[in-house]
């Protein structure tokens, strides 16, 4: 079992720049794959970044690639999303995820935190 607790969303203006933290409880981090998710209103939720268990593969969805950054450390069990250039169409709640896979992650995760909202004004 895993707790994700989210943190650091809020209200930017396009252009900007926010960082997004996942701390995690539970042996499962230390034997999982880590990523964010992100539902837009009125819209499914969608994989956002993925990273692997020793942070060496990573995934991005097409629309966040060369803006997002996903990493995580392990000694304090977190994972972060750096997310930068922001514009109007990341705003969604974003979610941290756990899983066995980065493939996994690219479509669902095993464990899920409560989500924590970010928006983008134009």
């Amino acid at each position: 079992q895993v707790q994700l607790d989210e943190s650091g969303g809020g209200l930017v203006q396009a252009g900007g720049s926010l960082r997004l933290s996942c701390a995690a409880s539970g042996r499962t981090f230390s034997t999982s794959a880590m990523g964010w998710f992100r539902q837009p209103p009125g819209k499914e939720r969608e994989s956002v970044a993925a990273i692997s268990l020793d942070g060496g593969t990573t995934y991005y969805a097409d629309s966040v690639s060369g803006r997002f950054t996903i990493s995580r450390d392990n000694a304090k069990n977190t994972v972060s999303l750096q997310m930068n250039s922001l514009k109007p169409e990341d705003t969604a709640v974003y979610y941290c995820a756990a899983g066995r896979t980065t493939t996994r992650l690219r479509t669902t995760a095993d464990y899920w935190g409560q989500g924590t909202q970010v928006t983008v004004s134009s």
